[in-house]
């Protein structure tokens, strides 16, 4: 039996016309809420609701939105969009300030979700045809749901404003909404504990398959070792360049002064997650070819193509998986309209020089073997011959993650394509008009097989993987020589298929600084295009580097050879006030006491 995830059947029927004036009166009518908690059914259609704030971060053509779409990857150094609509790009160039509309949007969207999460909670137990169970289930769902909320708030804004249990009525006076915001050490201890408490009463699986995508026991406790990472990081904690950030009564909203004790705090949290839900819940997916070898590339590639297996952790099938497949789907003139989609959404060259060789070296190691000009005369296992030598003896992640020029199309139902990207090629600038890659590859990964324009398959919003990287860096800042460390990192390139550190061919890094430096460059190849890279080069303080100045790409505008020329194709703009994204405007404006971020 196929598995359901709740939002998609839910979602259908909440939303429909019928339903609409239902859905705009809930929470805001009083007398609506009266008529909300009669019934079971109904007031499940309030919980609907209030999971439906988990963002569809996979729309990034129209951030933020009603679906709280992301913008992390365009506007991240993995990537760029071809069309100048997409407000990434307006990021990415410093196009945008406090009146923004996706900065409003993430603001204004997550607090609906939490006011709603309260209104919840605080009247469920009216509902007389509920189990006394399953009303402390769906309260916990709820309370679990809320403290995310208030998690993707702060990773986008730093320190909030903390509701509580508290739901400001319709009619309170201008002097009740005057709040101030929470210090982040404040808005992070309440976020853990929140979570905390939820996860004593979630179930560890869903009761059957229909029950796929509620919040479980594993997603809250995840969450929790998310928000104690991130404040952990150098952003949130001893961060100097944030001391102006203070509430109108001087209290300070950034840690001052940097307590390592903090990496050990999220170092517990995920070793707690790991003892408790692997292998049991959770396990890294792996898979094996037709003759029943492990295979890296089948893993890599199919974890996103296989629903709710083990890695998953929270995952979304009411997404916008069309619209990111026609994204990724090159322009492939002349070809069978399911092979032919826009190739939109660029891999910069700078993503492209971070997967390593299949020897698991780096293509700056002088013994990688990395070759930077010619073509292959013969061909490799993922490689056809003729291919340019760069994209030859890549790690499996890389033919995964990535459609380059003279690389074999997925889709084989109508033939073989082979995607050209010169200027004059089949998905090329010339050709596809206002359609091309702006860089000169596009992203691959969590393609599927066949026709880009399908849906129902799901799109997943965190998995294990991520939590094995978050483990071994934080305990790297802690306790740097923890066996876990190389044991969790191998864990991820054993799966990847490339050489473990510590193996014959590889040693492994010594120092906890060249540790560091290992683990942020697996995590960049490992998490590639699942935004998170966005958030990570914020919380490490780096993104004046790495987001700052010129990113490459190919010469878009050449045909062969001089097309495989690495050229500037932006110039980025990235300064210390872009850490955080502003208040929204109106809202400070309104509430005298929320402060705007510095520099805003």
């Amino acid at each position: 039996m196929k598995k359901i995830f709740l939002l998609a059947s839910v979602l259908v029927l909440t939303l429909a016309t019928s339903c609409k004036k239902y859905l705009d009166q809930v929470p805001n009518d009083r007398l609506s809420l009266e008529e909300t908690f009669t019934s079971r059914t109904s007031a499940e259609k309030f919980l609907a609701n209030v999971y439906s704030y988990i963002p569809d971060e996979f729309g990034q053509r129209n951030p933020g939105g009603s679906r709280n779409a992301g913008l992390w990857t365009g506007a991240s150094d993995e990537a760029d969009y071809d069309w100048s609509f997409v407000q990434s790009n307006d990021v990415n160039i410093g196009n945008w300030d406090a009146n923004s509309g996706f900065v409003s949007d993430y603001w204004t969207n997550f607090y609906k979700g939490i006011r709603s999460a309260t209104f919840f909670i605080a009247n469920v137990d009216k509902v007389e045809d509920m189990t006394p169970a399953l009303k402390i289930q769906y309260k916990a769902e709820a309370q679990a749901i809320r403290a995310m909320y208030y998690y993707y708030l702060m990773r986008i804004y730093g320190p909030v404003v903390l509701l509580g249990d508290n739901v400001i009525a319709p009619d309170a006076s201008f002097a009740d909404v005057q709040l101030p915001r929470s210090s982040f050490d404040d808005c992070t201890n309440y976020v853990s504990a929140e979570l905390l408490t939820a996860a004593a009463n979630l179930p560890v699986t869903p009761s059957n398959d229909s029950n796929y995508g509620r919040i479980t026991k594993g997603i809250a406790l995840a969450f929790r070792a998310q928000t104690l990472l991130m404040d952990a990081s150098p952003l949130y904690n001893g961060n100097t360049d944030e001391a102006a950030l203070k509430n109108t009564d001087g209290k300070a909203l950034i840690s001052q002064t940097a307590d390592v004790n903090k990496w050990k705090t999220a170092a517990d949290a995920y070793k707690d997650f790991i003892t408790q839900f692997v292998p049991g819940v959770y396990d890294l997916f792996r898979k094996n070819d037709a003759a029943g070898n492990f295979d890296p590339y089948l893993s890599c590639r199919d974890y996103w193509l296989t629903d709710w297996n083990k890695e998953v952790i929270l995952a979304r099938a009411n997404n916008s998986l069309s619209a990111r497949q026609y994204e990724m789907t090159p322009y492939h003139n002349g070809y069978a309209s399911e092979v032919r989609g826009s190739g939109g959404l660029g891999a910069t060259q700078n993503i492209v020089d971070a997967f390593f060789m299949a020897n698991g070296k780096s293509i700056d190691d002088p013994t990688s073997g990395y070759v930077t000009s010619g073509n292959s005369a013969t061909a490799t296992k993922y490689t056809s011959a003729g291919i340019y030598n760069q994209w030859v003896n890549r790690e499996p992640r890389f033919y995964v993650d990535i459609t380059y020029n003279g690389s074999t199309w997925l889709d084989t139902n109508t033939g073989i394509v082979i995607t050209q990207l010169y200027n004059t090629g089949n998905s090329g600038k010339a050709t596809g008009g206002n359609d091309y890659s702006p860089t000169g590859y596009i992203v691959r990964k969590m393609m599927g097989l066949g026709n880009w324009n399908v849906g129902g398959r799901t799109l997943m919003l965190l998995r294990l993987a991520n939590i094995y990287m978050d483990y071994v860096e934080a305990l790297n800042e802690y306790a740097p020589g923890d066996p876990d460390i190389l044991k969790y990192l191998n864990l991820i390139r054993n799966r990847a298929g490339v050489p473990e550190y510590g193996s014959t061919d590889l040693a492994a890094p010594v120092g906890q600084d060249a540790m560091r430096t290992a683990i942020r460059k697996e995590r960049r190849v490992e998490l590639a295009f699942e935004n998170v890279r966005f958030f990570d080069v914020r919380r490490w303080k780096i993104a004046e580097q790495t987001d700052n100045g010129p990113i490459y790409g190919l010469n878009i505008n050449a045909n062969l050879p001089d097309f495989l020329k690495v050229v500037p194709f932006e110039t980025r703009v990235f300064s210390k006030r872009h850490y955080f994204f502003p208040i929204p405007q109106k809202d400070v404006d309104t509430d005298k006491k929320l402060v705007q971020n510095p520099g805003w």
